[in-house]
């Protein structure tokens, strides 16, 4: 297999973020557990005195008959009532207490995270190959192993301080059922205790471990986040399309400016530049309309149209078309040839105009090879 397909790059923030929009995030179990343990047993010991003796008084006003109750039947669903409804806001409180406390428990270990996607219908769950799979993971085998090492804590606990308690046990029925209730009460609460600190080491161990297992679970391959980066930059291919039709779109648009132009300089076939300079508001000459093909056709005719200057200069024509921007002065490595054409045109306009002779033939201005589209093909292919 190709080294490259072996994910062991950590996950980009981007992909982090993805598997939070899908519902995904590292959560512990373990801190879940003791979340509802440790509440579950802090609102019995907090809720539980003052509920009994709420119910102890409640059911002693219920079991007192007197003769208009027996003479009214139908008063002893009034009571049930009332005792259920005590029944039902203790077991309400207590639900809420709980909740509560797994909610922020979650939200702890792996943030807030709102998304549907975990509950929606996903039917390749169904296929009984990949539940396999996952079945014998390195997360689900972790799981096993960390839930049969929790059970072995708990019960080698449970069971050392059973053991040691058992005497204690034995004495509390010579003592007197209050006491011996109270003594109770207290050795369990304090079991509890032992066993709720052995989760809640076991919690402090498997937030982390969760953390890990989960940036694992997403790591990628060199492939990967190189088709990322294209994803979030843009395909180069598909960019340069973009950028193409823009240039396209540019082109078309600038041959409205040909009337303007000072001169047109062409590469017969294929393409066209106009230029103009006005010394006082320009530091260099500018392109303000270019094109290729059928737009180079329709320029020469329309600077033909309006009697501007067409001249032949394929390597100008097809470095300026490279280099030089719409509206921007032309690069400075083009000065010198531009200059040789505009002083050209100049005496071309003065020769028109009867103040000079005509000009000989423009000689072929100098560009560097460089700057030139074809002859930098050329030499590539070379």
């Amino acid at each position: 297999m190709d080294s490259s397909q072996d994910k062991n790059l950590p996950a980009t923030e981007r992909k982090l973020q993805k598997a939070r929009d899908d519902g995904q995030a590292a959560r512990s179990r373990d801190l879940s557990h003791l979340a509802v343990l440790g509440m579950g047993a802090a609102a019995t010991l907090v809720l539980a005195q003052p509920l009994v003796e709420h119910l102890q008084a409640a059911l002693a006003q219920q079991l007192h008959f007197n003769a208009a109750t027996v003479q009214a039947p139908h008063s002893m669903l009034e009571r049930l009532r009332a005792m259920v409804f005590v029944g039902m806001a203790a077991s309400l409180v207590f639900a809420l207490l709980t909740s509560t406390a797994v909610v922020a428990s979650a939200v702890m270990s792996g943030g807030w995270i709102w998304s549907l996607k975990p509950i929606s219908p996903q039917f390749n769950r169904l296929n009984p190959l990949q539940g396999l799979a996952n079945l014998f993971s390195k997360q689900q085998l972790t799981n096993v192993a960390k839930m049969v090492l929790l059970t072995a804590l708990l019960t080698f606990v449970a069971w050392r301080y059973f053991d040691s308690g058992i005497e204690r046990v034995t004495r509390m029925a010579l003592q007197p059922s209050q006491l011996a209730l109270t003594e109770v009460g207290q050795w369990l609460t304090l079991g509890l205790a032992l066993l709720l600190l052995v989760v809640f080491l076991v919690a402090l161990l498997d937030v982390p471990l969760q953390i890990f297992l989960f940036k694992s679970r997403l790591k990628m391959s060199h492939e990967e986040v190189k088709q990322e980066h294209k994803e979030a930059e843009g395909n180069p291919q598909i960019k340069g399309k973009i950028r193409q039709k823009q240039r396209e779109i540019a082109d078309r648009a600038s041959v409205a400016n040909v009337p303007k132009a000072d001169f047109v300089v062409m590469n017969p076939t294929h393409y066209a530049v106009a230029l103009r300079y006005d010394e006082q508001s320009m530091n260099a000459p500018q392109v303000i309309a270019k094109g290729t093909d059928l737009i180079a056709f329709k320029i020469r005719d329309l600077a033909q149209q309006h009697t501007v200057p067409v001249l032949q200069s394929p390597m100008l024509a097809r470095a300026l078309y490279a280099h030089a921007e719409l509206e921007q002065p032309i690069p400075a490595q083009l000065y010198a040839a531009v200059a040789q054409v505009l002083a050209y045109v100049y005496r071309l306009k003065a020769a028109l105009r009867g103040e000079g002779r005509m000009p000989e033939e423009l000689p072929e201005p100098f560009v560097p090879p460089e700057l030139d589209p074809l002859q930098r093909t050329t030499g590539a292919s070379a």
